[in-house]
């Protein structure tokens, strides 16, 4: 029987180059996930971010990402190997979101041209398939379901932007790239400008403090539909996936959990994880009612409910986000997103929605942010 000298394999390990991830919008849905799985996974873990937040395990830097001069000396120093843009800024008009939103990665990666990146992986949406958000399914868009070999539509679009400054960057600096289309969605987070988990139980705790009908403020086209979802931690396992097996390199990808469901079936589902009356569950009926509409009256309770129930947050606009949920459930077409790419690359995470929203309202309640 050979023996096996472990001292060469030990020497290897130590000097292997380490991994260090630069999570940008690290405090978001998307970023938290991320950040939590490096952490756990290893990685050195820098968090950029408005304002710089430490925790075991990670570095908080703090840089205004629409400021170049801001991002160029915040990381000056900082050395990652792998990147991963999480971050958006929405803006009044398209144009302005291309000129925000494509100029945070544009500016971002010319920060780090002295860095040895060997990865960079970008957010983005099934806006890329749909259209933006003020042109938003208004043209000719294709079936579903969604394709990553669909060309682009002809409308502006900063999901484009983004994507043309990081080819451009790779291209430069020689680094590969991965671009994650993702549905709506569900994750951790508090404060973000597109978060329907926290939103639907915020809507539950109004409906049951002030004694109303839990209403689907969407389409009959998603009330009746297939749809599916993206969990925020199998968002992050793909784009870690993707930045560290050669097979995700220079690639774009859909996600999503993996499994589809009409909303008339998921709706009395999440009103039963929420704790609301069985009788006070209304679907569709003839037509949408946003949530915009239907909370506008009860938010100035919210302040007053957070007492009573001894909640960390009495502002209710840092919980809810009545209109991205509006904007997702009231889309009047099917959206069902294909998984095959990846699949056959060898990407194969699960998660099932239902079991994804329990987790988040669990999570939410004993955080004290619902009662």
């Amino acid at each position: 029987m050979s023996i096996i000298d472990t001292t060469d394999l030990d020497a290897r390990d130590r000097t292997a180059p380490a991994r260090t991830a630069l999570v940008v919008g690290a405090s978001g849905i998307t970023g938290s996930a991320l950040v939590a799985r490096l952490v756990s996974e290893g990685w050195a873990v820098v968090a950029l971010s408005r304002r710089a937040s430490s925790s075991e395990g990670v570095r908080g830097v703090a840089a205004d990402l629409r400021d170049a001069d801001s991002l160029a000396a915040a990381l000056a120093d900082e050395h990652p190997t792998h990147v991963f843009f999480t971050a958006w800024q929405r803006q009044a008009t398209e144009a302005e979101n291309i000129a925000v939103n494509g100029g945070m990665v544009r500016d971002l990666l010319a920060a780090l041209a002295h860095a040895p990146l060997e990865h960079v992986a970008l957010v983005t949406g099934l806006k890329h398939y749909l259209g933006p958000f003020e042109a938003y399914a208004a043209g000719e868009m294709p079936d579903t379901p969604f394709h990553e070999e669909e060309p682009r539509l002809d409308t502006p679009n900063f999901y484009y932007a983004q994507e043309d400054e990081l080819f451009a960057a790779a291209e430069r600096q020689g680094f590969t790239w991965s671009v994650h289309r993702s549905h709506t969605v569900i994750g951790h987070a508090v404060g973000n400008a597109m978060n329907m988990g926290l939103t639907l139980a915020v809507q539950a705790a109004l409906v049951k403090e002030l004694d109303l009908d839990f209403v689907f403020p969407g389409s009959e086209a998603q009330w009746n539909g297939l749809t599916d979802m993206t969990d925020s931690g199998v968002l992050a396992e793909q784009m870690i996936w993707a930045s560290t097996d050669p097979a995700g390199a220079d690639e774009a990808f859909n996600i999503v959990n993996g499994d589809v469901f009409r909303w008339r079936w998921m709706w009395p589902r999440l009103a039963a994880h929420l704790g609301v009356d069985p009788a006070r569950v209304v679907g569709f009926r003839q037509e949408a009612r946003p949530l915009e509409v239907q909370m506008a009256p009860h938010e100035a309770a919210w302040p007053r409910i957070a007492e009573a129930h001894g909640l960390v947050e009495p502002d209710i606009t840092r919980l809810a986000s009545w209109w991205h949920t509006d904007a997702d459930l009231g889309r009047e077409m099917e959206v069902v997103t294909d998984m095959g790419k990846s699949r056959d690359a060898g990407f194969l995470a699960y998660r099932r929605t239902e079991q994804a929203f329990a987790d988040l309202f669990a999570r939410y309640r004993a955080e004290r942010l619902v009662p």
